[in-house]
């Protein structure tokens, strides 16, 4: 009798629980439906995100969004995690670099995500310590080179430029030895001279020479056609892009809404950024540093996607990619093009 006093009492609780979810209802991302959806938004405390620093920081895309969204932002220091979070379905938009992207894009055949705007272009550089006498490519064999993670768009850049003059890492049988590590872990590992160089975004870069007395060596710039190429793109999670079409529009209208304000009030702009960056690590930037850090960078909406397809095929040649890659409905552009359009400004194209 006991025992069966015991399974009725099992099967009530069940029966109560399984009411009390009915109840609910849910949406995706896991909202109650008489909730606000949740978007999760991804970015880098980096310059080369600042379309996402000042939006968040100027509350341009909540307002846009409404009051039946809730933003919420989540922090990352490199492409591939963020990718790797965006697979998980924690992630719904994300600013990224073209790499992570594109990977991301084959790895899921396709199916986990597409590029719907581009965010910015330059802003990346490579520093080496004075004391370690790199004054050619080939100065590099036998150094450390630090950059933000395996795999990830600096990582891919440095790579390549290795092999473009003759040299490999180590893990590929050569002398250079790359090291992967975090943005700010890098800021320290390069004043104590435990690495001789790092291929690092804005505003690292900048700080590298003005806080830590690096040289600029090279600016990615000049190793691209025009000076031009993407740096950081925006990307949506494919389901959550299904789900909620009229959240995404509104995103877009937000990012333009934010790239004009950017492009016209620079010095305002940097005060954002710089409020955002004290947010998010703690510490802020001297404005000297992120005036510097912007003169590298060219905040755009276009997704460059020449570039784009140049990156991965470099990410196939280096053995990132397993196939040639196939760009074929990566790009989801329609949706800006018409935000574009009402702003009566020059729209895009992608593959």
């Amino acid at each position: 009798m006991k025992r069966y006093l015991q399974v009725i009492g099992l099967f009530i609780m069940l029966a109560l629980a399984l009411a009390g979810c009915g109840s609910q209802g849910t949406g995706s991302n896991g909202n109650s439906s008489s909730g606000p959806i949740t978007l999760n938004l991804a970015y880098y405390p980096n310059i080369t995100h600042a379309v996402a620093l000042v939006g968040v920081a100027r509350g341009t895309f909540q307002q846009e969004l409404g009051s039946k969204v809730k933003l919420s932002s989540k922090i990352f220091n490199a492409g591939p995690a963020e990718i790797e979070a965006l697979f998980a379905g924690d992630i719904d938009i994300g600013y990224v670099g073209p790499s992570p992207a594109v990977n991301g894009f084959v790895q899921s055949h396709g199916q986990a995500l597409r590029i719907i705007a581009g965010a910015a272009s330059g802003g990346v550089s490579l520093i080496v310590r004075p004391a370690a006498n790199i004054h050619t490519a080939k100065d590099l064999s036998g150094k450390k080179v630090a950059d933000p993670q395996l795999g990830g768009t600096q990582d891919v850049s440095l790579r390549y430029y290795l092999k473009e003059n003759g040299l490999a890492p180590q893990d590929k049988g050569g002398t250079v030895q790359i090291v992967p590590t975090d943005n700010s872990t890098t800021l320290t590992l390069f004043k104590e001279g435990k690495i001789d160089a790092a291929w690092v975004p804005e505003p690292y870069a900048t700080r590298l020479v003005v806080e830590d007395g690096g040289t600029r060596f090279i600016d990615e710039r000049t190793l691209w056609p025009g000076g031009v190429f993407s740096t950081t793109e925006v990307i949506v999670r494919t389901a959550f892009l299904n789900a909620h079409p009229d959240i995404v529009n509104k995103f877009l209208q937000a990012h333009v809404d934010t790239i004009q304000y950017i492009q016209s009030n620079p010095t305002q702009a940097a005060t954002y950024v710089n409020n955002e960056l004290i947010q998010i690590t703690g510490k802020g930037l001297k404005s000297s540093e992120i005036t510097e850090a912007l003169n590298y960078l060219t905040i755009t909406y276009d997704p460059l996607t020449a570039s784009v397809q140049m990156q991965a095929d470099r990410a196939y040649a280096l053995g990132f990619l397993k196939s040639t890659p196939d760009l074929t409905g990566i790009y989801y552009l329609g949706p800006l093009n018409q935000v574009l359009t009402s702003k009566g400004l020059a729209t895009v194209s992608g593959s």
